[in-house]
């Protein structure tokens, strides 16, 4: 299914469509900096799938360095136009056995106070995008993106891999309410995309159970 350019709910790049989806990653990264900064003494605990917490912080706290790495990337053209076509176009990077490895040497690079390292790299990436209008073209790794297309990928992230955090710490997991909006709407293209939507509606009414193995992603 082909997907309109600015869909993921990103709004566009100017007025108030942006300032949302700014304001959604805000509210996901500030979200992740505080849930990190409750981990105390449990940086080697069970986290997520074969990761501990430190893995799984270090994940996470890629979805803020890779915003920062790809805006020094600025791109020539748009060669993904939605939020929900990145994920489409990354889906085969994303299955990899590269990314257990990568979230692992993420949390070692968080070094000897991670939660510190984590709240640092969050304000430092949060000036960086309160600057910009999000017409910027930055390089991904899925080709050349608007700011404002690619930013809701990374609130995405954020709210889905927090929400692990909390899991796995064993925290409520309060999600600020415009990473949520953003999140659920990516989710709900993503379905729709694939023609999943059905099971998706069915499982949140209460209609049954998923299919085994049903994801969006």
């Amino acid at each position: 299914m082909t997907l309109p350019a600015g869909s993921g709910g990103s709004g566009g790049s100017e007025g108030s469509g942006w300032e949302r989806s700014r304001d959604a990653f805000t509210g996901a990264a500030r979200w992740f900096a505080r849930t990190a900064a409750q981990v105390g003494d449990r940086w080697g605990a069970p986290g997520l799938g074969e990761w501990d917490v430190r893995a799984l912080v270090g994940h996470t706290s890629r979805s803020l360095l890779t915003v920062e790495a790809y805006l020094q990337r600025p791109a020539a053209a748009v060669d993904v136009g939605s939020a929900a076509g990145y994920f489409l176009a990354t889906r085969e990077v994303a299955a990899g056995p590269g990314v257990a490895q990568r979230g692992r040497e993420a949390g070692a690079a968080l070094g000897d106070d991670p939660a510190a390292a984590v709240a640092r790299t969050a304000e430092r990436v949060l000036a960086l995008v309160g600057a910009r209008g999000g017409a910027e073209l930055l390089t991904t790794v899925a080709g050349g993106m608007r700011l404002a297309d690619y930013l809701p990928t990374r609130t995405f992230e954020l709210t889905v891999h927090t929400a692990d955090l909390c899991a796995a710490l064993g925290v409520p997991a309060r999600v600020p309410a415009a990473a949520a909006l953003q999140s659920l709407h990516l989710v709900a293209e993503l379905a729709v995309a694939d023609d999943r939507a059905a099971p998706l509606l069915l499982t949140a009414t209460g209609r049954g159970a998923p299919p085994a193995g049903f994801s969006v992603l």
